[in-house]
């Protein structure tokens, strides 16, 4: 009966054990955190080139003028501990589906940096990316989306219009279209709630950048 009982204790030590050591090191996607520096109630907008020229997060733009939209992701493991090194290639931005043509180049939207000793790593430099979206963005960790969050308030526009990777001829048509058209947002380069001529030197310096 002892020997019974200890063979159980033993077995519930090793179940406990092994759930343990499955969850250490490897990211909780409810866990895990993330916010952009722009704050609660305000909806940034990030102007990006496929080539990596556009703007950095701390260039996005509201109607009002620039604010700072990097983001920052704390990543942490199912018993709250931040797992540091996290390779920066295993975490990136995508919008979520629904309207526009956004399109990423490939590793084009990937973290700046491996996490750090806290867990903790940043988008901050431009990203290499094309299309527009009006859908908040999420992160990506190795192939599935953060759940703590529905997705951060961050838009994005690029003078490659169509999201074929390449900033070039056959976008101005598009742009000529809403210019004398009614709004659009994905020519509205600049945003500034307007389609005008502040958006015509962005599309004129952003021709000719093309994925790497």
């Amino acid at each position: 009966m002892v020997l019974r009982k200890l063979t159980g204790v033993f077995s519930i030590a090793l179940v406990i054990g092994a759930a343990t050591f499955a969850v250490a090191g490897v990211p909780d996607l409810d866990k895990s955190t993330a916010s952009t520096a722009a704050g609660v109630g305000v909806t940034p907008v990030m102007y990006n080139l496929p080539n990596g020229l556009g703007a950095t997060f701390a260039q996005a733009r509201t109607t009002t003028g620039v604010v700072n939209a990097t983001i920052t992701l704390t990543v942490l493991d199912g018993g709250m501990v931040p797992v540091a090194n996290y390779s920066a290639n295993d975490m990136w931005l995508q919008p979520v589906a629904g309207v526009g043509n956004f399109n990423a180049c490939t590793g084009g939207t990937t973290a700046d940096l491996n996490t750090n000793a806290s867990g903790v790593t940043t988008w901050a430099a431009p990203l290499r990316a094309g299309g527009w979206s009006t859908n908040n963005t999420q992160i990506i960790i190795n192939g599935a989306a953060l759940t703590s969050n529905t997705g951060l308030v961050l838009r994005h526009n690029s003078t490659d219009i169509n999201g074929d990777g390449a900033a070039n001829l056959a976008d101005i048509p598009l742009f000529a279209a809403d210019f004398y058209g009614s709004y659009a947002f994905r020519s509205d380069l600049q945003y500034d709630g307007l389609v005008n001529l502040s958006d015509i030197p962005r599309l004129v310096s952003g021709v000719g950048a093309v994925c790497p």
